[in-house]
């Protein structure tokens, strides 16, 4: 099929990088058109900058010279998305939403829209690159290290891959808002967007309570000693420093563990303490791009946050169905409720979430 035929559906969030990726597209001779999701709806909710997202669509399409469609995915986000977010920290993990929006939302309910509208595939401004072997889509890093988001990508399946496009994989940053500055896009300075929409500025623990009831309890040492209080376990992440309000003099306090039993917060002094660091882990809720686990186990490493260098590691399947990852050094507050993701060099496996 000439690519002037082929009909591509750009998912379009009002950053620099979905706009740069319409516009590739447009000059590689595809059929554009651009879709802005909306995933969250709350009229008395003014943190989330949804309505300026989508002017500032508007206002690319007009630069490009292309169509835009707007889809409301609230119904859906809240319901495969928002309910296990909550879900998870009342449990006392922290999830990873944004892993979870990309294959339920984002590369499932966007891609049926999009195929329905007849799209022969989408595209996103996602940092990673896609290459067919044996007759398999493989998921490799993007040439920006900086950038390469394989890690939250890391739960898409071979359908959703063959359907679709990352045209910014292997371009660096720099090179993106260099186009978006070049062709003029009214866009080309606009801050990448952090953290998760439905939080959007206000602080993270004000947002749980509108949902989550407050359940204090004891901070305390390893050793059992009584520091201060908490105001509930899900308000807290291992690894955490800020906001834990400890006093005295010494080196400042972080998060090590949890007690959910006793509703109690384990913390220690110092960024280094043996308490933070651990040389295994087991995950469950496992996927894998090609379908199946890995046929060769050599030269694995495996990320257990997203800001993260992968470390080297070995894997056992357990009895349980899940993973067992052993490192070779010890890792700093491994997280239940995130993800580990496992990589073969350059090709991002899969993986599972943190138990």
């Amino acid at each position: 099929m000439a690519k002037s035929q082929e009909h591509i559906v750009v998912g379009m969030s009002g950053g620099v990088d979905s706009s740069v990726t319409a516009w590739l597209l447009k000059q590689q001779g595809y059929r554009v058109t651009g879709v802005f999701m909306k995933n969250w709806e709350d009229e008395e909710d003014e943190h989330c900058p949804a309505r300026q997202d989508f002017l500032d669509v508007l206002d690319v399409a007009d630069v490009i010279g292309m169509e835009i469609e707007a889809v409301n995915f609230s119904a859906e986000y809240k319901d495969r998305v928002f309910a296990h977010f909550l879900q998870e920290y009342q449990a006392g993990r922290t999830p990873n939403p944004d892993v979870l929006c990309n294959s339920e939302i984002k590369f499932r309910a966007f891609l049926d829209y999009a195929l329905a509208l007849g799209a022969d595939k989408i595209a996103t401004g996602h940092y990673a690159q896609l290459e067919k072997r044996a007759g398999r889509q493989v998921l490799l890093r993007a040439v920006d290290s900086g950038k390469d988001q394989s890690y939250f990508l890391h739960r898409l399946n071979q359908t959703q891959l063959e359907n679709t496009l990352f045209p910014l994989g292997g371009m660096p940053k720099s090179e993106v808002r260099a186009i978006a500055r070049q062709i003029g896009l009214p866009n080309a300075a606009k801050k990448d967007s952090t953290g998760i929409c439905f939080i959007g500025e206000r602080p993270f623990r004000d947002f749980l309570q509108r949902y989550l009831p407050i359940e204090p309890g004891m901070m305390r040492s390893p050793e059992g000693k009584e520091v201060g209080t908490h105001q509930g376990l899900m308000y807290y992440t291992i690894g955490q420093r800020q906001g834990l309000g400890i006093g005295g003099a010494g080196e400042a306090w972080f998060v090590a563990d949890k007690d959910p039993g006793r509703n109690e917060l384990i913390v220690v002094q110092g960024h280094d303490h043996p308490a933070l660091y651990r040389m295994q882990l087991h995950a469950q809720d496992l996927s894998w791009v090609a379908g199946e686990p890995p046929d060769s186990l050599c030269g694995l490493s495996a990320k257990t946050r997203y800001r993260q260098t992968d470390a080297p590691c070995t894997m056992h399947c357990s009895e349980s169905g899940g993973i067992e990852l052993k490192f070779v050094t010890p890792q700093w507050a491994i997280t239940p409720g995130q993800s580990a993701v496992l990589y073969q060099g350059d090709v991002c496996l899969g993986g599972g979430v943190i138990v």
